[in-house]
């Protein structure tokens, strides 16, 4: 491991001296500097493994350059060693109060300076295997941790798509959806990590159908008010399937599968929220949902044109529809068009009537 020694004396001869010193060490590369900005501006780009400074120079002297060492983030662990007179007391404990690590006194000694260099670069390169070590095991870490979290998104996809062999909605229904819930939820203000949550869980959003008698969940014509009741109760089935997980993902996707279906004006289900007490995912997924499902063919129904449903959402906005969140899918628009052209209208999207 090469160490990098930056000398700084204003002094052309101590400079090819101590240079001379250093260069007899194995390992350490000595770079020069007779003026302290010069020395201050290298290390505070390239930083440094050993910083040898005198006292007695020109502004900033010796103390100062310390000062400013200190208040380098990247140079705060490096070892400086200052060179001072033997009769300078006050001065070794400013140097020590602002960061100096050793002394050296003048006149230097040989045996003593190459004695105290090779101590320090020993320390120093202990510091940087512990550094270069602890960041091996914060990757490994990393890696172990997005190994986990891939695990954890398949699992959830594959959940997701469980609902899809009950349901007459298709996969890339939720697909779609989800991405235009992220448009919405981005449109809105929601942060990048956020915006993947609800991209993430807004898919699991009808999970709760799994529990839903197949004479109701795929009857063609319109469900009477028994067989509604029934159908209501996904929103439930689905927040006891994914609720108290400790799956951030699932914990959002758990309150998504509850609160999709309440309205802006409380006469939604099952606990008839109104306004912002209704979350904001389940707010934006509401939206994303209803245009999506009117927009797509099923058993019961022809898929509406994007110009009729768009005008839907508009009209029930306050009502079904939280208005910020109209507002803001009728300003992502052009990306929700993008959105229907890549995940296209599948086969089993385009059912007989």
């Amino acid at each position: 491991m090469k160490l990098s020694v930056v000398i700084v004396d204003d002094s052309e001869i101590n400079l090819s001296l101590f240079k001379n010193f250093v260069a007899r060490i194995n390992g350490l590369d000595p770079l020069c500097f007779s003026v302290s900005n010069e020395a201050l501006a290298w290390c505070e780009q390239h930083g440094a493994d050993i910083v040898i400074v005198d006292y007695m120079m020109p502004a900033p002297d010796g103390l100062e350059v310390l000062k400013r060492i200190a208040r380098m983030p990247h140079m705060r662990d490096v070892p400086v060693i200052m060179i001072t007179a033997n009769d300078q007391k006050q001065v070794r404990v400013a140097a020590l109060e602002s960061g100096a690590t050793d002394f050296l006194n003048k006149p230097v000694d040989k045996s003593e300076f190459i004695a105290r260099i090779r101590n320090m670069a020993t320390m120093r390169r202990g510091q940087r295997l512990l550094a270069d070590r602890a960041a091996l095991l914060s990757e490994e870490v990393a890696q172990a941790t997005r190994a986990i979290v891939e695990r954890e998104r398949d699992t959830i996809v594959r959940l997701s798509r469980a609902a899809e062999y009950r349901d007459p909605e298709t996969g890339n229904h939720i697909l779609r959806m989800a991405q235009i819930a992220k448009l919405v939820g981005g449109r809105m203000g929601l942060s990048t990590a956020q915006q993947t949550m609800l991209l993430e869980a807004a898919p699991m959003h009808d999970i709760g159908k799994v529990g839903i008698p197949d004479h109701i969940l795929l009857k063609p014509g319109k469900l009477d008010h028994d067989e509604f009741f029934i159908m209501k109760q996904h929103a439930e089935i689905g927040y006891a399937i994914l609720s108290n997980s400790p799956s951030p993902i699932l914990d959002a996707a758990a309150e998504i599968a509850l609160c999709h279906h309440e309205k802006f004006d409380g006469s939604g289900y099952p606990r008839g929220l109104r306004g912002e007490q209704i979350p904001l995912y389940s707010r934006i997924v509401a939206v994303s949902d209803v245009f999506d499902a009117l927009t797509s063919a099923r058993p019961y129904k022809r898929a509406w044109e994007v110009e009729r449903a768009r005008n839907y959402l508009q009209e029930n906005s306050g009502a079904h529809f939280d208005p910020a969140c109209v507002a803001a899918f009728l300003e992502v628009w052009d990306e929700v068009l993008k959105v229907r052209e890549q995940i296209g209208i599948d086969h089993s999207d385009d059912l007989p009537h």
